[in-house]
């Protein structure tokens, strides 16, 4: 049963989950380049500072923070070897049938639709831009969370902006010259 005593502010949920993703080396523009790669072919005059915008907003959805929150926290663990067996090695070495890694993603991905389940499919298999860093296992840390996470918010940014820029073409209007669609 849900406990108001222990109620958390969506603005320290927030603050919290962009401070561990920023911790984990990874940014906004990281990410922001991601969604350029995926939506310039299909849209002129789309700038970085689109993607940008976009990127921010997914990241105000309770669903992604808490996402990113859990997926970290787990990580972390696993760098400190804080977790039971077998959990420990299944995501240490971020074993190719565990499927609970996508699985949270897809889950924070679903609220953005098709475009972004299948953006999604697209980058876990790509690795594109920082994923494929955070995916690489040569440097050092567990991001076995972390890279499908990365990957969900740039399907779920890339999504967003399709769907809004479609909605600015019906109305005969376009994102040229706009900064925040």
């Amino acid at each position: 049963m849900y406990n108001e005593k222990l109620k958390v502010s969506s603005d320290i949920v927030a603050k919290v989950a962009r401070e561990a993703l920023e911790r984990r080396g990874v940014t906004i523009n990281d990410i922001a380049e991601i969604v350029y790669e995926m939506q310039y072919p299909y849209n002129n005059g789309l700038t970085i500072n689109h993607c940008i915008v976009s990127v921010e907003r997914v990241l105000n959805k309770r669903e992604v923070q808490h996402a990113l929150l859990v997926g970290i926290e787990l990580d972390e663990l696993a760098e400190k070897k804080m977790l039971s067996k077998p959990l420990q090695q299944l995501i240490e070495s971020d074993e190719s049938l565990f499927g609970v890694d996508e699985t949270l993603a897809i889950g924070s991905v679903l609220t953005y639709g098709s475009i972004a389940v299948t953006t999604y499919g697209h980058l876990d298999k790509k690795k594109t831009g920082i994923i494929q860093q955070l995916d690489s296992k040569s440097g050092h840390g567990v991001h076995t969370f972390l890279d499908d996470l990365v990957g969900s918010i740039a399907a779920s940014a890339s999504s967003r902006l399709a769907h809004r820029i479609r909605d600015l073409e019906e109305a005969g209007e376009s994102i040229v010259g706009r900064e925040h669609i």
